[in-house]
């Protein structure tokens, strides 16, 4: 089923519309046969990370000169769509990988440091992170206090990380921290490789959102890293600020993926369950909650179908994204309520998806700014008045 109640097809190109076919058959044979398996086992299906490269579906907006598909920003957001539509682990991995592992390595490495590291994430043969979040400070990054020293050929880096996708599994995290010995303190971005002396990864237990994604602390004992390690071409929090607006652009995407899966299996179910002589589709309350979750979905829909368009032309303002992360985030968590009350008592199964984005989505309304942050942006945006911080 192809919820689509405004014809957006018709708006796409015919190059997007084989690239959201395309992940949508992968999704379909690939990760929706195994994934509630994974969520269970609390396990990251490991194997589908090679078919994901393959497909060209990591970094996927970045130029093919490191290896990348170098398609545009609205076929990139159906590819966010499609992936989640499967499970919010899955796009997990490949945000993570592509707008906030290669795009800064992209956007402020150097030649060098994209030459050796994007090709590598971009076939899925590396996997990156993004270490940004600490123990104490989420929505306010700028009190971080990991801290980098400089010493003679390089950098010193101590502190920890939390909350980070990919980190137990990654081969390279870009990670932010205060650089001391720098007249600003200002924040700078780093290159961490596996296996560095001093820097582990140790995974997350006891989810009960986002089972099926590797979630991790990073922490960090007198790393030593060489100067070229360091990310050259950004200082301060426009650096890692500029990389959440590129994740919850695809994310504004994927949400619709999710509570597509939830609509699609709503009205199948409500077709086919019988109650009092008749499918419950033939019910006036079934109806409306179908009514309601398809007028949202289409909503949703045409935010991010603008809001791609936008970015294409280089008119996207990171509020924009604030707007369509907070608004497409929240219609999904409503729209997976609502199908679970809609499945009855079947809706807690695991044969049906709706729990599994139900508790996915919780954290997806949580991460890369939380519902109430991106309310304040926009609040901010409206009225020139900042209503948070000192």
């Amino acid at each position: 089923m192809l919820v689509d109640y405004y014809d957006i097809e018709s708006l796409l190109t015919e190059d997007q519309r084989m690239v959201r076919d395309t992940v949508r058959s992968f999704v379909e044979t690939e990760v929706l046969p195994i994934i509630e398996s994974h969520n269970q086992a609390m396990t990251f299906p490991m194997e589908l990370i090679p078919k994901i490269g393959a497909l060209g579906l990591l970094g996927s907006t970045l130029p093919e000169k490191y290896g990348c598909a170098g398609l545009d920003s609205i076929a990139y957001g159906l590819i966010m769509q499609e992936l989640e539509r499967g499970d919010s682990a899955i796009r997990s991995f490949a945000s993570v990988q592509g707008a906030l592992a290669m795009y800064p390595i992209f956007a402020f490495g150097s030649e060098e440091q994209r030459m050796k590291w994007l090709p590598k994430l971009a076939t899925g043969e590396a996997i990156g992170c993004f270490g940004l979040t600490e123990p104490d400070f989420g929505s306010n990054p700028g009190g971080m206090v990991t801290k980098a020293k400089s010493v003679s050929g390089g950098f010193v880096l101590n502190g920890a990380k939390m909350w980070i996708t990919n980190g137990t599994i990654a081969d390279v995290a870009v990670v932010w921290a205060k650089l001391d010995g720098d007249e600003s303190k200002s924040v700078r971005g780093f290159l961490v490789e596996r296996g560095m002396k001093g820097f582990t990864a140790p995974e997350m237990k006891g989810k009960y959102s986002l089972r099926a994604s590797v979630t991790s602390e990073l922490v960090f004992q007198d790393v030593e890293l060489p100067k070229e390690n360091l990310l050259p071409d950004v200082k301060g929090l426009k650096g890692p600020l500029s990389c959440l607006t590129q994740a919850r652009y695809g994310i504004s995407w994927g949400a619709i993926g999710a509570a597509m899966a939830c609509y699609e299996s709503s009205v199948n179910y409500a077709k086919s369950r019988m109650q009092f002589g008749k499918p419950i589709g033939g019910f006036q309350l079934v109806q409306a909650k179908l009514v309601e979750m398809l007028t949202e979905i289409t909503k949703a829909q045409l935010l991010a179908y603008r809001l791609g368009t936008l970015k294409n032309e280089g008119k996207m303002r990171p509020e924009q994204v604030s707007l369509a992360k907070r608004n497409n985030v929240q219609m999904a968590l409503e729209i997976a309520r609502s199908a679970r009350d809609l499945h009855g008592a079947n809706g807690i199964l695991g044969e049906y998806p709706i729990m599994r984005h139900s508790m996915n989505l919780e954290s997806v309304n949580t991460y890369e700014g939380t519902h109430d942050i991106h309310t304040l942006v926009l609040g901010q945006d409206i009225t020139g008045i900042a209503a948070y911080g000192g």
